[in-house]
């Protein structure tokens, strides 16, 4: 009775009645249960989403339900109808002119007491199959997360009058499977799919159906060395033809060669195109040649074997010319092969690190080719098409970072990306031209599922999510996945877990980097009697474990797993990790040996917890489903192991603290108190973004510079008690600008003014900083020269740029603090 109950608050919630006018559909209850007819030259596709639906159907209603193909429609047998527009279903001209020539649109409408699921294609059928079930409070996670089908007496939808209609903002959505060596391999390899040890079909056919639930079409197959080629393995290119899933392949994979895998030095030789073009040429038409008949989404360009620079010693202008050369011959090899106009096969140039800069040099695309751009593999977009370049036919899209393996630090354990900044950055990135493709670098899907699934609803639906609405879709979700009861404290929970990792995540929390890796050390938060920044992350985090566990009660039994999944470990392994190094930072900091012992043993107990936390998930979860899919070390990082700074008394010399310090002056962004707008640009707070969670900048985000005399502003308000002179820091999202010239001026009083750059260039040391600690920093020391109220006010000279939180201090203060929401 209880997940009746749960289930049906559920419903009643999403779909309580509205000034819009809505008709309801019964499908069952106790008396009545309706039948579905499925048009009998459905394809295949179609047919196991219905399949999968009718299953769904049946545990909710406790009933058999019957299925029947037909050939055209029936009002003498109401029930649910499904087909496609073309197909002998066709009600009337309205649904075939509403669908006719879109792609993947569908059409859900009650007509004649029958509920007709239309979609202009199969993949437009199955999402509308998709949509249905979620408005039912089917989770897409069932399975990839257990969020088990609820029971209930009754099931009904709501449809608002005229019906639902909807189809894709972004062409080609889709997630790239990476750095699975701790996690999705193993598992695969060892636990799910033994008998092909590796990610085969059986994973990928579990992955494609994942996607189609979560409307997105397109795979990057997973490439690590780890990794055998996808096309390597029986059965897996069937699987992506059976599913209609889009395979394309990542930066570093041209033409959908695996080449970390795939590329033979003994048999092929240099992989140079200087000096072994011929070879290169016959490797990559190789694939092309059998993968004919796959719907393929093809990488042009070349870099190194695995994410590399192109091989050969060469020129700037030598590499720009010869890149050409390469894209021009793989388009004729593309035109011959598949023996169809070359503007007719999809195409994609992703623009990653040296490969953007050899753009930026003048390197030429042809006019139908995807530009694909790229975030700096920390959730900040490097650059976005010009208004020339988003004139092209082949326009543009982005490839981003909710995982990343590399420098300065990686972030493959837990899953934090705030989604405040995926919201900010992707919406951004559509405002600017990014309609084409959308693909998520999720990791091993698995911790990173809301937050890849915010990233697939945005390129399904641009618009089901503004920058007021963030919370209320992390809200909508743990509805979905928890029920009515618990959603509000869940959701909160984790904005918090979000937040606490803008200013660090679990995996920056010993300060080390990587490639070289560096020993662990203290993380820069200043611990003094005023400020204790150390004891306040602490408390943050013990309050959400609290309240983990105190929820983890009232949620059913059956979603116990899910909860583990979804919540509890990654908020609880995230609060491990930095009680593992702040109680270390304490210890260090202490001078009583009994007190600095206490210390030592929580950070030891932290550790310890960690590992049996993931034993769990690993074990005991859902009888052992996931066992090597959680690993609490990917690469075995320092991080991950037991710090010892804390230990070693020599380096205590090292640290100066700071005692008796004045308390910051803190100002949240969203606080001002005056402001100037610019043409149709106006000042709007984000929600979940930035340290404060209320981060502000200029709504709508298409790139525009204003002049001078027209920079919009944002105006603040603070007291000082005395004279003298003071520090003022502003934090700033790290944001990049096309140009690198984003800029800020900050002007007391109405007299002194400075202005900032703020942008940072490549892989500098001051960039590697802003993205371990999520933000840029400007700081104007001013001479404040009469005491009482000051006004501060800070300018933008264009869009794209994100105020987060100011601080005001005296001259001498520590340079590094947590700035108090």
């Amino acid at each position: 009775m209880k997940k009746s109950i749960l289930f049906s608050i559920f419903l009643m919630s999403l779909f309580a009645c509205s000034a819009q006018k809505h008709t309801e559909f019964l499908i069952a209850d106790r008396e009545n249960i309706t039948s579905i007819y499925v048009d009998q030259e459905a394809e295949e596709l179609v047919k196991w989403a219905v399949g999968d639906f009718l299953g769904d159907l049946e545990i909710i209603s406790g009933r058999k339900i019957e299925i029947e193909f037909v050939k055209e429609y029936d009002a003498e047998k109401n029930g649910i109808y499904i087909g496609t527009a073309s197909s002998s279903l066709n009600f009337s001209e309205h649904f075939a002119n509403e669908l006719d020539g879109k792609w993947e649109n569908f059409i859900i409408e009650e007509n004649q007491n029958s509920l007709i699921i239309l979609g202009s294609d199969a993949r437009g059928t199955v999402y509308g199959i998709s949509e249905l079930a979620e408005r039912l409070g089917i989770s897409p996670w069932k399975w990839w997360a257990d969020v088990t089908v609820q029971p209930s007496d009754r099931i009904a939808i709501n449809i608002p009058e005229g019906g639902i209609a909807s189809g894709p903002s972004v062409q080609y959505r889709g997630i790239f499977l990476n750095d699975e060596d701790w996690g999705l391999q193993p598992w695969a390899a060892k636990t799910f799919e033994p008998e092909v040890g590796d990610i085969g079909p059986k994973t990928y056919e579990k992955i494609f159906q994942l996607l189609l639930r979560l409307k997105a079409n397109t795979i990057w197959p997973a490439m690590h060395p780890s990794t055998k080629a996808f096309f390597s393995i029986p059965g897996n290119k069937e699987m992506a033809e059976k599913y209609q899933i889009f395979v394309g392949t990542s930066h570093a994979e041209p033409m959908l060669r695996n080449n970390v895998d795939e590329w033979d030095k003994e048999k092929y030789g240099e992989f140079n195109y200087f000096t072994n073009s011929d070879q290169v040429k016959a490797y990559w038409q190789e694939r092309i040649s059998e993968t004919k008949e796959t719907k393929g989404l093809i990488t042009l360009g070349m870099r190194g074997i695995h994410d590399s620079g192109m091989e050969g010693n060469a020129s700037t202008s030598e590499r720009v010319e010869l890149l050409e050369k390469i894209i021009s011959d793989q388009r004729e090899m593309l035109a011959n092969t598949y023996q169809k106009p070359i503007e007719d096969i999809p195409q994609v140039f992703t623009l990653y690190k040296e490969v953007l800069d050899l753009y930026d040099e003048g390197m030429e695309v042809p006019e139908d080719v995807t530009l694909m751009w790229s975030d700096d593999n920390y959730g900040y977009i490097r650059r976005l098409s010009n208004a020339e370049e988003q004139k092209r036919k082949g326009g543009s899209g982005v490839y981003y970072h909710l995982s990343y393996w590399g420098r300065p630090h990686d972030y493959l354990w837990l899953a934090t990306t705030q989604p405040g900044l995926i919201w900010y950055e992707m919406s951004r990135a559509y405002q600017n031209g990014a309609h084409k493709i959308w693909i998520a670098n999720v990791g091993d899907i698995k911790p990173a599922e809301y937050t890849m699934e915010l990233f697939l609803d945005m390129a399904w639906d641009i618009n089901s999510v503004s920058e007021s609405s963030i919370d209320k879709h992390l809200l909508t979700w743990s509805k979905r996945e928890f029920g009515e009861r618990n959603a509000e404290q869940i959701s909160q929970i984790m904005q918090e877990y979000y937040r606490l990792a803008v200013l660090r995540k679990p995996e920056y929390m010993g300060w080390s980097q990587t490639e070289p890796t560096t020993k662990t050390q203290m993380g820069t938060f200043v611990a003094d009697q005023n400020n204790d920044e150390v004891s306040r992350r602490i408390e943050y985090y013990n309050d959400l474990v609290r309240k983990v566990e105190t929820i983890q009660k009232e949620i059913p039994e059956d979603r116990q797993d899910a909860f583990f999944q979804l919540v509890s470990y990654p908020v609880k392994g995230a609060a491990l990790m930095n009680h593992k190094f702040l109680f270390a930072q304490q210890a260090f900091l202490s001078e009583n040996q009994q007190e600095k012992e206490r210390l030592t043993k929580l950070v030891e107990e932290a550790y310890q917890e960690i590992n049996s936390l993931t034993e769990i998930y690993n074990q005991k979860v859902s009888n052992g489903k996931w066992n090597e899919m959680m690993a609490m070390n990917p690469r075995k990082l320092p991080v991950f192991d037991m710090p010892t700074f804390h230990l070693e008394e020599k380096e205590k010399t090292s640290i100066d603290r700071k005692d008796n310090l004045a308390k910051p002056i803190a100002i949240q962004a969203m606080d001002y108190i005056g402001s100037k707008s610019s043409g149709n640009y106006e000042w709007k707070r984000v929600e979940a973004l930035g340290y404060s969670g209320q981060a502000v900048t200029l709504l709508p985000l298409d790139n525009f510079t204003f002049d001078k005399a027209e920079q919009p502003y944002l105006e603040y308000q603070f007291d000082v008690e005395k004279t003298g002179v003071y520090n003022i820091e502003v934090r700033l999202m790290p944001t990049h600008a096309n140009a690198f010239d984003h800029k800020v001026t900050l002007e007391i009083n109405g007299k002194n003014s400075k202005s900032f750059s703020t942008n940072t260039r490549g892989r500098s040391e001051e960039w590697k900083q802003n993205t371990l600690q999520n933000h840029a920093k400007v700081t104007y020391p001013v001479s404040i020269d009469a005491s009482g109220k000051q006004v501060l006010r800070i300018y933008v000279n264009q869009t794209g740029i994100v105020l987060d939180q100011i601080s005001v201090t005296s001259a001498g203060s520590p340079e590094y603090y947590e700035i108090e929401r």
